[in-house]
């Protein structure tokens, strides 16, 4: 099974033992695939970088080119060809649906409500952290 994990996921997986640590646990595990993009990756490192988020790293004695790596070192990266514009009211989330269209994943995974409302994109589901460990 191949997932695409929105960035607020990445994070919250960096930071909390919850239900997105619990994904990222799965992917280490080798029982699901993780497909990220470049532009996923630099979103993250950028969300990295800012200053409250320093401090959490800070607080926690993390490295941040480290916790980048890592995600790298779990990901197969993909380089979406095709470009969609179905996600308005924020153009940015329009890059997950990108990766995972490219990744022919199975689901997206996401705290996002602009890509959770939409449920389904194509052949692919898109849940909450919890709503995925629930099903898988």
């Amino acid at each position: 099974m191949k997932i695409t994990l929105d960035t607020n996921v990445l994070i919250s997986a960096t930071f909390w033992e919850g239900d997105s640590y619990k994904i990222i646990e799965k992917v280490e595990r080798k029982e699901i695939e993780l497909i990220l993009s470049k532009d996923i990756i630099e979103e993250f490192a950028k969300v990295l970088d800012y200053r409250e988020i320093k401090e959490k790293i800070k607080n926690k004695n993390l490295e941040m080119k480290r916790t980048i790596e890592k995600i790298i070192s779990l990901s197969t990266i993909v380089d979406p060809i095709e470009k969609v514009d179905i996600i308005k009211e924020d153009l940015d989330d329009n890059k997950i649906l990108e990766c995972a269209k490219s990744g022919d994943v199975d689901f997206i995974v996401t705290n996002d409500n602009h890509l959770l409302k939409l449920n389904q994109f194509e052949k692919i589901r898109i849940v909450s952290p919890r709503e995925f460990l629930m099903k898988n």
